[in-house]
């Protein structure tokens, strides 16, 4: 999509379609709705008064109405989109309806549209042109890559118009990061997308290096060899029982100067396909479980953002990517696996495996130890883990746990820019007690309650006391459903938060 700022009175914007957005500034519970359009430009609310008075448009949340040939305005068409109540609306609801504008647009044909940047004193002008943005490359994705009469329906240009008396400079750095953000996110979402024979973990680390070569970052990608070298038991454990190596894909950003500081680990889950192993899933969604590296993909997208935005802090992001599969070769319940050591002096945990379907603690047992071999002084993970942590929060929030509340602090203040909704569970010490294994140190799996909690204490672990956040998305990394803002499908979850948590660090 090529995206410009354009500094132009609404009036005079040649487009296909002028999308602006509305709000509702009525606040008794039965109050009659008082539209506001979010621009001090008044040739739009000329143009829709009279429909506007009809009460037929509300402005609730990405509700749309559209007009034809708009009266005093170049635009072909307009269409109001609202954004809610006035008092409550945000950037994260700007976002949402930029992405609605472009899904609207995109089944009609419609290939070029002007967006009017909000005018709100309650939104920062360049983190609104920032959120516009984002949203509205998010909502150009389809995931349909296969199909044999795919059509090109992509929103080809989009224009943000602001007025004369935001910050030129400012709105610009805006757009530049929601370019930089929204296609690191569908990036993701692409690698998501892919199914399990056509993205393998071989594969997977060929995309990742050649990212990594793209944008100026350092790109290892190890196998087979290499696990067996650092003693990598809870990795290997996994990929044993496939045809497909895996691989362990370990990418570096390295800011020019910055030699002190904090080094951020981040260590994303990579199964590229998760039958269940010996202990199988149902037939029934199994075809799903292409997504179970889709904490994998958020690092490998947030890692592309991160060499673009350059923040001044060093960073690793690590993948362990493997398939679990089922097979003579593969691990067995009751099984007992050795994991990484976390020193020359120290003895790798050793694990009884309960449930080979219990797969992705064990990658990332090995990904968060090697970090930290590595130098990270502070840990982030994303993985589709758990079943459980859907049935706790649904499909509106995800899951996050922490071992220390000052690095917590700092991610809860990176959801603010990221919009994006997580949940804090606990991981008291007490919980340690669910996967405590009588035949080796710890089980990996903690029985039926507090399923999200107790993998959550598996990893912390690992973690020990290296400050540590980890990010349950498995609720929430595929949608089901289309919203109006943004496909079914891959939804590239938590690559935006990481990405702002790393940049709090920036010295």
């Amino acid at each position: 999509m090529n995206t410009k700022l354009l500094n132009s009175a609404l009036s005079d914007v040649e487009t296909e379609l002028l999308a602006v957005f509305a709000s509702d500034g009525a606040t008794g519970k039965d109050a009659k709705p008082e539209l506001r359009l979010l621009t001090p430009d008044d040739a739009p609310l000329k143009a829709a008064q009279a429909v506007l008075d009809g009460g037929e448009f509300r402005a609730e949340a990405n509700e749309t109405l559209l007009l034809h040939a708009p009266a005093g305005l170049k635009a072909k068409r307009l269409l109001l989109v609202g954004l809610g109540k006035a008092a409550k609306a945000t950037i994260h609801d700007v976002r949402k309806a930029s992405g609605t504008a472009v899904r609207f647009a995109k089944p009609r044909g419609i290939r070029e549209i002007a967006v009017a940047a909000p005018a709100a004193e309650s939104m920062e002008p360049k983190l609104a042109v920032r959120a516009l943005v984002e949203g509205a490359l998010v909502a150009d994705f389809d995931p349909d890559t296969y199909r044999s009469d795919r059509k090109d329906r992509s929103v080809q240009a989009l224009q943000v118009v602001t007025g004369a008396a935001v910050d030129r400079a400012a709105v610009e750095i805006g757009l530049r990061e929601g370019v930089i953000v929204g296609e690191a996110q569908n990036f993701a979402r692409s690698l998501v997308n892919e199914p399990g024979n056509r993205l393998t973990p071989t594969i997977l680390g060929q995309r990742a290096a050649e990212m990594c070569r793209e944008y100026g970052l350092t790109c290892e990608v190890h196998s087979t060899g290499k696990l067996h070298e650092l003693q990598m038991g809870a990795f290997w454990s996994v990929a044993q029982g496939s045809d497909e190596p895996p691989a362990l894909i370990v990418m570096r950003y390295e800011p020019k100067g910055v030699t002190d500081g904090p080094v951020l680990g981040l260590v994303g889950k990579g199964i590229t396909f998760d039958t269940g192993g010996i202990s199988i899933k149902p037939a029934d969604n199994m075809e799903k479980m292409k997504y179970d590296m889709a904490g994998g993909a958020a690092m490998i997208g947030t890692m592309r953002a991160i060499a673009q935005l350059q923040p001044k802090v060093r960073v690793i992001g690590i993948v362990c990517a493997a398939e679990n599969m089922p097979s003579g070769k593969a691990q067995k319940p009751g099984d007992v696996q050795i994991a990484m050591a976390a020193g020359p002096d120290r003895a790798g945990k050793s694990i009884e495996i309960i449930n080979t379907d219990a797969e992705g603690r064990l990658v990332l047992a090995d990904g968060l130890t090697y970090a930290k071999q590595l130098g990270a002084t502070h840990l982030i993970d994303a993985a589709t883990l758990t079943g459980a942590v859907s049935v706790a929060l649904g499909t509106i929030n995800a899951g996050v746990f922490s071992n220390d509340d000052a690095t917590y602090a700092e991610f809860a203040e990176a959801l603010k820019i990221s919009g994006e909704r997580f949940w804090r569970l606990p991981v008291e010490d007490d919980y340690r007690e669910l996967i405590r294994s009588q035949i080796a140190d710890i089980k990996n799996t903690g029985g039926r309650y507090g399923g999200a909690i107790t993998a959550a204490m598996f990893l912390k672990e690992f973690a020990e006391d290296t400050p540590w956040v980890h990010l349950d998305i498995a609720g929430m990394a595929w949608q089901d459903e289309a919203k109006p803002w943004v496909a079914a499908g891959p939804s590239g979850v938590a690559m935006r938060s990481i990405l702002e948590w790393v940049r709090r660090y920036e010295g």
